[in-house]
């Protein structure tokens, strides 16, 4: 056994997980038939879904695995007459994903495969999202649906298949919907909770493991291999939904690129999704190896206090930017920032006041790891200081699906039971110091659950 197989030997997670059961087949067909409601009331006739795909076998959204369990590309047909039947237009990209893995379509009626089809691929002289277009047309004529009022819900690479559509049925009305599918997700239910809760409980085991293997001496490609490790062979879905910073200044977050780790050493663990059944959780921990400065003690203390002020107010009726305010409280009371107003706080990726483009500080900053490389380090990153995000935090549910909600000093909305969100206070000074560490969360009836509960929040500490 090499070393790096050596580095895991031992490691046991301080806890059992334990699969959940996967999400009831009579959800999927209370969503569907949501969907057919709100076409109800909008006078739609028929919905029609896309998903399409994307390079390393992802898909550019998670709506088709939220209403089917289906996890490839497609264009959906969705009735609002509840006597016809559903069909899915799907397989026209060069994927070779199969079911069962990540799902089956569940209450579809027909299932087409439409082709990976191209001359230089296949020798077939024919374009795939042709003919996906042609027999989604085909089918909507032969339900009588070439006049209709038509539903559309996608994201932005499906205005290609929408223009298409709108061509081949020119005697149709068309509206976008997708705020449907996105509101239906504001509230979780308890299978869902679960899928999310497991996905949690993968990133705490998969920090156990990198915080097992770390030591100096210790690259971030074996944390990273740990932690990937831990996660994937109970179940996880993916190993590139996270990033990991690791420097004298903890405030470097990215992808492992061969760094020792080394006494003085910060070092970020940015868990930003591990999907489980289509469900992500998000969390943020921090390591510090040997001495640091006071400074960056009092970072980590402050990004710390701001989470645990920002969990205590978590509870059904209050409104987000209570949460929010309570979080960046800890900020105000360490001089770090002077209030909590989302408008005018400074973060890491803002523009100028004016909102022109800020110009990327250019000064060499040594790094031994990447100069061994080739190559030198010659801008300072980030290029404003402040947190990640003028936010406390945002919602979790479908790995890939975007953020409509955010914990904001502007969001007025209540939490209710259900809600699941992250809280995650960061902070980043350039050459100086850096925190991020956070938990997700899901308001209950009388609070609140951690799901990030099998770790601390607090620094884990190495001896150098």
């Amino acid at each position: 056994m090499n070393r790096f197989e050596k580095l895991l030997e031992g490691f046991e997670p301080t806890f059992e997980f334990v699969p959940p059961k996967a999400i009831p087949e009579e959800e999927f067909t209370q969503r569907v038939a949501r969907i057919r409601r709100e076409a109800t009331i909008e006078e739609h006739d028929v919905t029609l879904v896309n998903t399409n795909g994307q390079k390393s076998f992802n898909v550019t959204n998670k709506y088709l695995r939220y209403l089917l369990d289906w996890n490839r590309e497609g264009i959906l047909i969705i009735p609002t007459d509840s006597s016809k039947g559903l069909q899915l237009y799907s397989f026209y990209t060069q994927a070779v994903l199969l079911p069962p893995s990540w799902g089956e379509c569940i209450g579809v009626e027909k299932l087409y495969q439409v082709g990976a089809l191209g001359r230089e691929y296949s020798g077939r002289p024919a374009a795939s999202d042709e003919k996906l277009i042609e027999g989604v047309a085909k089918t909507m004529t032969d339900l009588g649906y070439a006049r209709a009022r038509i539903g559309l819900i996608g994201d932005a690479s499906s205005n290609k298949h929408w223009n298409a559509l709108k061509e081949a049925l020119p005697k149709a009305k068309f509206k976008d919907e997708t705020h449907v599918i996105l509101d239906m997700q504001r509230l979780r239910t308890k299978s869902e909770v679960d899928q999310i809760r497991a996905s949690a409980q993968l990133m705490d085991i998969g920090f156990q493991a990198a915080c097992h293997v770390c030591r100096p001496g210790v690259t971030d490609h074996e944390l990273y291999a740990a932690f990937s490790y831990a996660q994937l062979c109970r179940g996880g879905e993916n190993a590139d939904g996270y990033q990991i910073g690791v420097n004298q200044w903890g405030t470097h977050c990215g992808k492992a690129y061969g760094h020792t780790i080394t006494s003085g050493d910060l070092i970020n663990f940015y868990i930003s999704g591990i999907s489980y059944r289509g469900y992500t959780a998000q969390m943020a921990r921090m390591i510090a190896v040997g001495n640091i400065t006071a400074k960056q003690e009092e970072t980590l203390e402050v990004c710390t206090e701001a989470l645990r002020r920002a969990e205590a107010a978590i509870r059904p009726g209050v409104p987000v930017c209570e949460i929010n305010r309570a979080g960046f409280s800890a900020y105000v009371d360490h001089g770090y920032l002077s209030d909590d107003n989302t408008y005018t706080m400074p973060y890491n990726w803002a523009a100028n006041d004016d909102l022109t483009a800020v110009e990327i500080p250019v000064r060499y900053v040594p790094d031994a790891d990447f100069e061994r490389m080739g190559r030198k380090l010659m801008h300072v990153y980030p290029a404003v200081k402040g947190p990640h995000n003028p936010n406390i935090g945002h919602s979790m549910g479908m790995h890939g699906n975007p953020d409509k909600f955010n914990l904001t000093s502007f969001n007025t909305e209540v939490c209710r039971p259900g809600a699941v969100f992250v809280i995650h206070p960061q902070w980043l000074a350039p050459l100086e110091s850096g925190a991020n560490i956070g938990n997700t969360y899901v308001v209950t009836e009388d609070g609140y659950e951690n799901l990030n509960c099998h770790i601390p929040i607090e620094t884990v500490r190495i001896k150098a």
